[in-house]
């Protein structure tokens, strides 16, 4: 049986710091962090490693743990990942020492930690957010794209960001494979298979090796690995639409990103002021932009998304074909501030839906029309004393909705205040309901019947027991036989509601 050869890729894995390919300024930054560790525990208990594929990113955590002489515990994609593992594995070993028993420490590495989803990583980011938190261990966990990672998980940990290598660096490293393995390579080929790789490292590697098997010497002509399909960024696409050279180029860019013309456009809206400077170049590339909308507005109202490719066209290559000065340099693009404004305003815009919601359902309209044309209303009735514990029964509203209706915040005594007010009216309405279709409340209603005819007949006698009343003339009744006749009335009266046998006997 033939052994399979041994990987370059895992034999020439850097076995400490100074043997990593590039990223200098990170490497002087882990000897630091690692330092830290071996007098204490650092502000800092755990690293994001995050890049492309290829980088350096497992090699340095590898590494670090190799030269730091730390024993090293790992979760991969191809274990199972869920809470219980993770507070079971990584979260024990995070409190305890190492397996020897002496002083050093132990490195924790969560490898593809930008995939944990579905069932067998249910609830895995929660657990490894209690593990940095309750750490006394390194811990570094390692992903591909960053900002795909739960938010808490990042706000929890440090990030690193391993960039892409130059082509140099992986000339040199190719070189020095090639002297280990005894391979004579001609002039260009190293350069070839680096500048195919596009900055990845390992796939330079696994390249050379795929291409040296049999052979002892390497041409250009051997070389037989095509050109990578390399996603490209929405930050590099920026660069093709306000600098390419052509409209089709721009156009041809969108393609490789994995965007639809509702997030690009949005994206383009951004940053047109960063790379356009010249301002009719600004104002004709925001005319493209319009028009790119109108066809995004049309595949909204028809559902027709084969009018994507004229709005693609419009936001991407119309843009660039409108610019009439070129501008060189480097522009730093961001994200839509229109995004970040949605998330900042989510929880109030789900607070006045839900508050749509109610008084719609009150006033027999749509949540929409009570959203435009009646929360304004409503907002006048709740700053109102008389109405507004009333209406928040009403609408059973909560401290949150009621603060939206008053324009301040949840927190207030006000609010408080409404809100029990509310509570107990609405407590009060349950009860009574209860009494008046159960009967629970039979006596207390009977007693409340006589003292109601009690006080009519007392109203009605203020003008005299004996004599003529001066409006129809009839003669004085005495008072207390009223009293004992409407009481003995209301006697009979409860002696008939006896006979019934049930709640439903009416």
């Amino acid at each position: 049986m033939t052994e399979k050869p041994t990987e370059w890729a895992e034999k020439y894995r850097p076995k400490n710091l100074t043997e990593i390919a590039g990223h200098r300024t990170i490497i002087n930054d882990l000897v630091s962090w690692a330092n830290k560790w071996e007098t204490g525990v650092p502000k800092d208990k755990a690293l994001i490693f995050y890049g492309k594929p290829g980088v350096g990113k497992t090699s340095a955590a590898y590494a670090l743990a190799y030269q730091m002489e730390w024993d090293v515990i790992e979760l991969n994609a191809s274990d199972q990942r869920t809470a219980g593992i993770i507070q079971k594995v990584a979260g024990s070993a995070s409190r305890m020492g190492t397996f020897d028993g002496t002083s050093g420490r132990r490195l924790i590495i969560l490898d593809e930690a930008d995939n944990l989803h579905g069932n067998y990583d249910r609830g895995g980011a929660r657990a490894i957010i209690s593990v940095v938190k309750g750490t006394s261990q390194p811990v570094i966990l390692i992903a591909n794209e960053y900002y795909q990672m739960d938010p808490a998980l990042r706000l929890a940990c440090k990030p690193v960001q391993f960039r892409t290598i130059n082509s140099t660096t992986i000339v040199s490293a190719l070189k020095a494979i090639c002297k280990n393995e005894g391979i004579m390579v001609g002039v260009g080929v190293i350069e070839t298979i680096a500048d195919s790789a596009n900055g990845d490292l390992r796939s330079a590697i696994n390249d050379l090796q795929a291409m040296s098997i049999g052979k002892h010497e390497l041409e250009v002509d051997d070389i037989i690995t095509a050109p990578r399909d390399v996603k490209e960024t929405v930050f590099k696409l920026m660069d093709h639409v306000f600098k390419a050279a052509d409209m089709r180029s721009a156009q041809q860019a969108a393609w490789q990103v994995d965007e639809s013309p509702d997030n690009l456009i949005n994206w383009i809206d951004e940053n047109l002021p960063i790379g356009y400077k010249d301002a009719h170049d600004m104002a004709a590339g925001y005319f493209q932009l319009a028009r790119a909308d109108l066809f995004l507005g049309r595949v909204r109202r028809r559902q027709n998304y084969g009018l994507w490719r004229y709005a693609s066209l419009l936001m991407t290559g119309g843009v660039s074909a409108v610019r009439t000065h070129s501008h060189s340099g480097y522009n730093k693009y961001q994200a839509p501030q229109f995004w970040r404004k949605l998330g900042q305003t989510r929880a109030k815009r789900n607070i006045r839906d839900s508050l749509a919601g109610k008084i719609g359902g009150i006033c027999h309209v749509s949540g929409a029309y009570a959203r435009t044309d009646l929360i304004w209303f409503f907002k006048h009735l709740m700053k109102s004393k008389v109405h507004s514990v009333g209406l928040a029964a009403e609408l059973k509203l909560n401290p949150d909705e009621i603060a939206f209706l008053m324009d301040t915040k949840p927190t207030t005594k006000k609010v408080g205040k409404i809100y029990d007010e509310a509570q107990q009216l609405i407590k009060d309405e349950i009860e009574h309901d209860i009494e008046v279709f159960g009967g629970f409340g039979k006596e207390k209603t009977e007693k409340m019947q006589v003292n109601s005819l009690l006080e009519f007949n007392g109203t009605k006698g203020t003008g005299g027991t004996e004599g003529t009343d001066e409006k129809d003339g009839t003669e004085g009744i005495d008072e207390t036989d009223v009293s004992h006749t409407d009481v003995d009335n209301a006697d009979s009266v409860a002696t008939e509601k006896k006979n019934q046998s049930s709640l439903f006997d009416f």
